[in-house]
């Protein structure tokens, strides 16, 4: 397993944002990718951290970003909307569209806003996170690489398409909930390949249809619960793809494919007052009764504790803040040094394994 140092948020940040401006991304959009991806290591989520730099860096690099985008909101009726990201830098377009979409929620009680061509986006608990602080119930999902093996079948369909969940509490952190619609997300796997660690032969396969635990034949991710997952996973395609008129399932263009060019690519969010509905204090009150009463089951044999979905991430995030980020030392080291990148994923398919 390769080594890994504990880096201060402050200094992960600074390094990411001095690399990602080198590869060409204008400061703002710069230092709103390096804030994203601080708070996906600091929350544990190391598979949408600091390792997604270099390829972010190759990306840019090479064309593959539009540098300067000239973002527009259609406003398509009174709670719904398109943000046309001109594939400019995911997180970036992503917390612009999040901004649209938070307003119309609060000004019509409901929001339901797409984002159309846009580039790799990161954590999804990010941004529903951000909604949430805000006192609005959040559902935000987005399409992926067809990577993932169909329950009953041999050759990969759908991407990871994730989904993502928040709501406000009362006096403490929001809660939030973010998965792959697969075992694990592809992110996972390139964590585990950064660390030289096996993976559990739950995760995917390899070219054969076999499972394996090496992340470096990775050849197909697994739906998480059969049927269920690869059905969640065909309702966000069709949510966040074919309902912004944008490509579906295999169609989907790879991240690493083509790299010098953008990607046309969905991500949706569902944004919903509460006060529409409820009282906002009961409402908060009852999701922090909610957790109480999780959080006072007694714990099965091997659990030290019954956490709410995601938890154990707002835990990591507040450690990570005062104690540091957990980084792999060769991530820290490509952060430290003067190479923007190292050519590895122009040409390679979804596994970043060359053609």
């Amino acid at each position: 397993m390769n080594e890994t140092v504990l880096v201060k948020p402050e200094e992960l940040h600074d390094l990411i944002e001095k690399k990602l401006e080198t590869a060409g991304l204008k400061p703002e959009h710069a230092n709103e990718v390096a804030t994203h991806l601080v708070f996906a290591d600091a929350c544990g989520i190391h598979s949408h951290g600091a390792v997604r730099v270099e390829y972010y860096a190759e990306q840019i690099d090479k064309g593959g970003v539009t540098l300067d985008p000239k973002i527009e909101f259609e406003e398509t009726g009174p709670s719904s909307g398109i943000v046309h990201g001109k594939n400019g830098a995911g997180q970036f377009v992503a917390d612009v569209g999040l901004g649209y979409a938070i307003d119309m929620a609060k000004k019509s009680g409901v929001a339901v806003v797409g984002i159309s061509k846009i580039s790799h986006s990161g954590a999804l608990s990010y941004y529903v996170k951000k909604a949430a602080q805000q006192d609005l119930i959040a559902i935000a999902m987005c399409q992926s690489d067809p990577m993932v093996v169909p329950f009953g079948g041999k050759e990969n369909y759908f991407g990871t398409n994730p989904i993502a969940f928040a709501a406000p509490r009362k006096g403490h952190e929001p809660i939030v909930f973010d998965m792959a619609t697969t075992v694990q997300a592809w992110g996972k796997v390139l964590d585990a390949r950064s660390k030289n660690k096996e993976i559990p032969d739950t995760w995917a396969v390899d070219k054969d249809g076999k499972p394996t635990t090496d992340p470096h034949k990775v050849n197909g991710l697994l739906p998480i619960a059969g049927p269920k997952g690869y059905g969640l996973m065909m309702m966000v395609d069709i949510l966040s793809g074919m309902l912004l008129g944008l490509p579906f399932g295999k169609h989907v263009s790879s991240m690493y494919d083509d790299i010098t060019k953008g990607r046309d690519v969905g991500q949706m969010y569902i944004l919903i007052d509460p006060k529409r509905f409820t009282d906002l204090d009961m409402f908060k009150e009852s999701v922090d009764g909610m957790v109480e009463e999780l959080h006072a089951i007694p714990a099965a044999d091997g659990f030290e504790q019954v956490y709410y979905p995601g938890e154990i991430n707002q835990i990591n995030y507040e450690k990570s803040l005062t104690d540091g980020i957990e980084i792999v030392k060769d991530i820290y080291d490509y952060l430290k040094s003067n190479t923007l990148h190292y050519d590895r994923y122009e040409n390679t398919n979804a596994f970043g394994e060359k053609k």
